[in-house]
């Protein structure tokens, strides 16, 4: 990650996609690597991936989703699309700083999707990536714009998901 910044993104309609991107937050974490990690839909402040962060060296974690976002006619819509512009704005403000190598924009494509934020508005902060920045970006739904801005993108495809098949969401493996 230090030769150039890059841009990866991963989507779909697949389990994975923050799995992923918290594998990469890992691997920069054991090589002494400053990152930033910007929860753009999550809300829960006791899963475990957020435990984890906080305890890994150099790794610093922000929740600015308000969890399932209503309809756009919802009065609480607003207030998510508030939250979506905060994280943004952080994001902006950390590209622009030259402290992280590696800045995860984590479900970032949700956003876009479910109009909490514009994909001109991400493009242009994702933009301002340093020469030495890794971002990840992730989320279902990535636009077209947003794929051509990646350097890699991955599709995480469902072959088969345990939630369909009637299992509960479990710690440890679903948050």
């Amino acid at each position: 990650m230090k030769n150039r910044g890059r841009i990866i993104l991963f989507t779909g309609d697949g389990k994975g996609k923050t799995t992923a991107a918290l594998g990469m937050v890992l691997r920069a974490s054991g090589h002494g690597m400053k990152t930033l990690v910007i929860q753009f839909v999550k809300s829960d402040p006791a899963t475990g991936e957020l435990a984890a962060c906080r305890r890994l060296f150099g790794v610093e974690s922000v929740q600015t989703g308000r969890g399932f976002i209503p309809e756009r006619t919802s009065d609480a819509f607003q207030e998510h699309r508030s939250a979506a512009q905060e994280g943004l704005s952080m994001a902006g403000q950390a590209l622009s700083s030259g402290k992280y190598d590696l800045i995860i924009l984590d479900e970032i494509c949700t956003a876009v999707g479910k109009g909490l934020l514009h994909e001109d508005q991400v493009t242009e902060v994702i933009r301002k990536g340093g020469p030495e920045t890794c971002i990840v970006m992730t989320g279902r739904h990535a636009t077209a714009e947003l794929i051509s801005l990646a350097d890699t993108v991955t599709e995480m495809l469902p072959v088969k998901h345990g939630l369909a098949e009637g299992c509960k969401a479990q710690k440890g493996v679903e948050y």
